[in-house]
């Protein structure tokens, strides 16, 4: 299948995406837990700040062993979140604000409890025997990462991620052993097709489509990614042809793979490529966990943007016209983008972030500064990863306003700093954080340049120095979405994380008669013809519209 730009929705141009972790936004019957009501009394807030897409982490009935990531069953909502009724709400709502809702689909594994699993896991052979990877025997040639002595069946089972995690069967790309069924075996089709019914009954409901979790976990030894592209595409022609305003967002991290097989959008995330990492959050070879180091983004000023660059503008070149890279602010995965930062030093990625192209997305409570709280025992095998899950901070009331339980009930405690940011705080406050991200938005959204698809071109990119400056730009012809006749529109912007003043001199590709600063620091920009000399204070950045 040949994707084209064409085939994609038209809201994915102004799209930026509000990440919900559902257990820790708000929580409305007061048990602890966020759950699918408390979503809906927010989507007001959400819509204030002009996100208008959200990815939701997983709502599906489950043991929670993983926070929902293992599924017991793909078609019924967890009832601490809610009941299958009030799913439908939050998309009907979110829709009347020009909100879309996607859903975390986790296609390559189920939880142990998953009825599916318990038939495959029986000594007897039934429908569900091969709906799952298992070895011959218990004893016998298999993985070391197989799991045995689990269930009456005499054999071991492949695990996705955490042993109680079994991988559902889409087949092998070699099938050199009995017991691993080809991607065309009709068993394997029928475990497929019956994942194609989960997805529809989503789309139905009223989902705008999927983050696919480990989207490139399914077709197993598959080299070349000849059989996992054939299966992704698939899926993109029939969302096309029956639901052609949804769309399919990748855990990828590997653009130029996502992309071509049949993704609109793939995560440049922190596995795949060290291009983000290098960006925010650890120097090469340190663990994400880790205190950043030397990462573009840190004051000490020892990154260096070609860690990040070389490697996107390779993907962005193989993927800009077919489809969208996302670089978002974080995830329930890593640690909070808040880590031995202060307000300045966030505004400055967050100014990156909200103008470079694709998709940006922002994990909840980044908007206002959250931070990890470090030394919580894990929750729901979140593990490090329980510090960046904590409930969202609404005001100063009890429990920051996020519940009505007791302290005790809460599904993760409340950040303890008495000075935690709060969004009732910086509402109102002109200089908060969450007026800057809002003010920013609403930038980005109004200007085609700085939407998705609009052009973008670094200016200046030198190794190991600050700061980093590049072009966005698009022209619209008549009669397009933005008024009558062209429309030629450019930015510059730039951004000088360090903790040292920087200067730079660059290159325009034409003449420019004048600038306006539209957002950020004063940089002292001078520009004669096609030429430009920049000086940058520390920690800051501007954008400047040139005429």
């Amino acid at each position: 299948m040949s994707v084209k730009r064409s085939a994609q929705p038209n809201w994915l141009e102004t799209a930026l995406i509000y990440n919900l972790y559902p257990q820790s936004f708000y929580d409305s019957n007061g048990d602890g837990i966020g759950d699918l009501p408390g979503i809906i009394a927010k989507l007001d807030y959400i819509q204030s700040l002009g996100f208008n897409v959200i990815w939701l982490n997983p709502i599906y009935e489950s043991p929670f062993g993983d926070a929902g990531y293992d599924v017991s069953d793909y078609c019924k909502v967890a009832p601490r979140y809610g009941t299958n009724a009030d799913a439908e709400r939050p998309f009907a709502e979110a829709r009347k604000r020009g909100i879309r809702v996607l859903l975390d689909f986790v296609a390559g594994h189920t939880s142990v409890e998953h009825p599916w699993f318990k038939q495959s896991a029986q000594l007897d052979r039934n429908r569900y025997s091969n709906w799952y990877i298992w070895s011959e025997s218990t004893f016998g040639p298999a993985g070391d990462n197989f799991v045995g002595g689990f269930s009456e069946r005499d054999g071991r089972y492949l695990p996705n991620f955490f042993y109680f995690q079994p991988a559902l069967n889409y087949g092998y790309a070699r099938a050199d052993q009995p017991w691993k069924l080809p991607v065309d075996h009709p068993d394997v089709l029928a475990m497929r097709d019956e994942m194609d019914k989960v997805m529809r009954y989503w789309l139905d409901m009223g989902a705008s489509g999927f983050r696919v979790d480990m989207a490139s976990s399914l077709i197993k030894e598959d080299s070349t990614g000849k059989y996992l592209r054939a299966h992704w595409r698939r899926i993109r022609e029939w969302m096309a042809r029956d639901y052609p305003e949804a769309i399919l967002l990748s855990e990828w991290s590997f653009p130029k793979q996502a992309i071509p097989a049949g993704f609109h959008i793939d995560f440049m995330i922190h596995f795949g490529t060290p291009a983000y990492t290098s960006l925010f959050r650890a120097e090469p070879g340190r663990d994400i966990f880790d205190r950043p180091g030397s990462s573009f983004f840190d004051r000490a000023g020892r990154g260096d943007i070609h860690r990040f660059l070389d490697i996107y503008l390779d993907h962005y070149s193989v993927t800009q016209r077919s489809g969208l890279i996302s670089l978002p602010s974080g995830n329930h995965d890593i640690p909070r983008i808040n880590e031995c930062r202060d307000v300045d030093d966030l505004k400055v990625i967050y100014a990156f972030l909200l103008t470079m192209p694709g998709v940006p997305a922002l994990y909840y409570g980044d908007e206002i500064g959250m931070r990890n709280v470090k030394g919580l025992p894990s929750k729901e095998g979140g593990y490090v990863r329980t510090q960046a899950r904590t409930p969202m901070q609404w005001d100063d009331s009890s429990n920051a306003g996020f519940s009505t339980a007791p302290a005790t009930a809460l599904y993760l405690p409340i950040d303890p700093d008495p000075q935690r940011p709060t969004v009732a705080g910086q509402v109102d406050a002109p200089d908060s954080l969450l007026s800057f991200v809002r003010d920013m938005v609403q930038l980005r959204r109004s200007s085609p340049a700085l939407t998705a698809n609009g052009n973008f071109k670094p200016l200046y990119a030198p190794k190991a120095r600050y700061p980093f400056i590049y072009e966005r730009s698009a022209r619209h012809e008549r009669g397009g979405r933005y008024g009558h006749g062209i429309r030629p529109e450019r930015f510059i912007i730039a951004v000088n994380p360090s903790g040292q003043p920087a200067e730079a001199r660059f290159a325009l590709e034409s003449d420019v008669k004048s600038v306006e600063l539209v957002k950020g620091d004063d940089a002292q920009l001078q520009i004669r013809r096609s030429h430009a000399r920049m000086h940058m204070p520390p920690v800051s950045f501007s954008i400047y519209r040139m005429c």
